[in-house]
């Protein structure tokens, strides 16, 4: 899998020559060497790309990302499994055991609820509600504090009007960002070979991504951050090009300093393991960063 996140935001034609991602824009022409993708993110419905291009992303491991007439992602490419995937592979993850299910799913929503502490601390928000409810995390978080948190965190962090249903820049640039955080996470799921749309506590039946919108929890308070940071009147390209470089963002995980793109294969792998029985214990510490990362994109077009 590669490390550089490519992002196609003009009419362009992206094939492929002699190993090399080739983007062929109306003014210029850009080589990119396929093994380095990790994302490709096509944001504009004006640009092709061709059969040979996706099959060597796919080689890779790489993920292509389409983005919709409105700006969110709406399409994912995703992989056959071919070298991962199995039968058994599947059995096994059927006949997960509901209580190691149970018990990650409790590990994953104290971490997020402890990165949104974090989160309401750095924008210097009163977070006694927040640790009360914490506090409160009960086994597979039977009384909802997941739930109870996010209707007094999202207020504290954007203010006392804010709602996650409005239709305003802030929530485009919130959605946009999980977006890719999930796509992300399900790259992963995949190139292990289990299925997304079989989940530990999300299990909607229209949802083809249930296990990624659980795995994902920890890291959502990543994105908060970095937009409550930002004085967003529009869901301009900047917002979206910072979104999508916060996968290079330095953070901690399970102890160790990482960024972003490196701690999401390791921390899905490792519960996969769990799960599955290889592991006999989990750990799930994921630490936001202590400062809003303004690194650049490192391959844009």
């Amino acid at each position: 899998m590669g490390w550089r996140t490519v992002v196609v935001t003009q009419h362009a034609k992206i094939s492929l020559m002699t190993g090399n991602l080739v983007v062929q824009t109306d003014t210029d022409r850009y080589h990119i060497p396929v093994r380095d993708v990790g994302v490709l993110l096509i944001q504009t419905v004006q640009a092709v790309i061709t059969a040979a291009a996706l099959v060597a992303l796919a080689e890779v491991q790489a993920k292509v990302i389409f983005t919709g007439r409105d700006g969110q992602p709406i399409c994912t490419t995703t992989g056959d499994y071919s070298n991962a995937q199995s039968a058994v592979t599947v059995q096994e993850q059927v006949a997960w055991p509901q209580e190691r299910m149970m018990k990650l799913w409790t590990r994953i929503v104290a971490s997020k609820l402890q990165n949104q502490i974090r989160v309401a601390q750095f924008v210097n928000a009163p977070i006694e509600n927040l640790q009360q409810e914490l506090d409160q995390l009960e086994f597979n978080d039977i009384t909802n504090r997941e739930a109870v948190v996010a209707r007094r965190y999202f207020p504290l962090i954007f203010g006392d009007d804010f709602s996650r249903s409005d239709l305003t820049p802030i929530n485009a640039a919130l959605n946009y960002g999980y977006a890719i955080l999930l796509s992300t996470v399900d790259q992963a799921i995949g190139v292990r070979g289990y299925l997304t749309c079989l989940g530990i506590h999300h299990a909607r039946t229209d949802n083809a991504y249930n296990l990624g919108s659980d795995l994902m929890e920890p890291f959502r308070p990543i994105i908060d951050q970095w937009v409550s940071q930002q004085k967003i009147r529009d869901f301009t390209p900047d917002i979206k090009y910072g979104l999508v470089g916060l996968l290079n963002v330095a953070m901690t995980y399970n102890g160790q300093q990482t960024i972003l793109r490196n701690a999401i294969p390791k921390y899905v792998g490792h519960c996969l393991d769990y799960l599955s029985g290889t592991v006999g214990t989990i750990q799930v510490e994921v630490e936001i960063p202590n400062e809003v990362s303004s690194h650049a994109l490192n391959g844009t077009v």
